[in-house]
């Protein structure tokens, strides 16, 4: 199950970042593949995304002339999230397999969780309501039109998008001012806290994880736990990189369906399988 979903979320990665002109050059892809959306967190700026980001989608449509409904974004997250939930998250998004490389290398005791998870975990709620929602003037109508989210947070931004584009463009790194070394200094202590904690951008700041998170218990696709068959060894438990208790496998809006449980159940009272 590792080997496999690790070669999925290289495919998908190398899929959705194949414009290797762009990264040649340091040039953006401006086709119109950009006017569809892949989904998981995958920068617009990024000089090899052949699509968009959805959280990037959903700032742009906000922050339109006067307001109106992002009807072509919510209608994205609603299938993709009414499909799949955070299986995205554990198996799509190119900054999650960053985070999970990063988690791999072999520095500092391991840990599941941050100190304090249990308010910390609503971060990412945070980020979506103040940054993507307010921040792109859903509240404000036309005072505040920022997509906040990506020009201030955002550390996939940061390593698929500007360094890349600056390493590849000379006349860009001209242009190189605070707010460039304020994204490097967050995507530098993310970095840190991979190599420690298992995904920490994932669980505690990401708004698409948020936004998926609500679609884990009536998604598609699902972990479902036979709970008559269940020996109770705990080693699903044990297993669990975000540390979810059976109960809350794949119905936790934590849960990013990785599938480490099901591997290592002894009983196989756990299975992928349609809702």
């Amino acid at each position: 199950m590792k080997r496999l979903r690790l070669t999925v979320q290289l495919l998908f990665t190398i899929l959705s970042n194949g414009y290797l002109y762009g990264f040649l050059h340091g040039k953006i892809y401006q086709g119109n593949l950009k006017y569809a959306c892949v989904p998981g967190l995958n920068c617009y700026s990024c000089p090899g995304a052949v699509a968009s980001c959805p959280i990037g989608a959903l700032q742009a449509l906000l922050n339109r002339q006067g307001f109106r409904v992002p009807f072509g974004a919510l209608g994205f997250f609603f299938v993709i999230g009414s499909l799949l939930g955070r299986f995205v998250c554990g198996w799509l998004c190119p900054f999650g397999l960053a985070q999970d490389l990063l988690h791999k290398i072999p520095v500092f005791r391991k840990r599941k969780r941050l100190p304090f998870h249990s308010v910390l975990k609503y971060g990412k709620y945070i980020a979506l309501f103040f940054l993507v929602c307010i921040g792109s003037a859903f509240l404000f109508g036309g005072y505040a039109k920022v997509p906040a989210f990506c020009k201030y947070l955002c550390p996939s931004g940061t390593l698929f998008g500007a360094i890349p584009l600056l390493a590849a463009n000379e006349s860009l790194r001209g242009q190189i001012g605070g707010l460039f070394y304020w994204k490097l200094g967050i995507l530098l202590l993310v970095i840190l806290l991979s190599i420690k904690v298992y995904r920490p951008f994932c669980q505690y700041l990401c708004p698409l994880g948020a936004i998926y998170g609500f679609f884990n218990r009536f998604s598609l696709v699902q972990i479902h736990w036979k709970e008559e068959q269940c020996i109770a060894c705990m080693a699903c438990e044990k297993a669990c990189p975000v540390a979810l208790s059976r109960d809350e496998i794949s119905r936790s809006p934590e849960c990013i369906r990785c599938g480490r449980c099901v591997e290592v159940c002894p009983g196989n009272c756990l299975s992928w399988r349609p809702r």
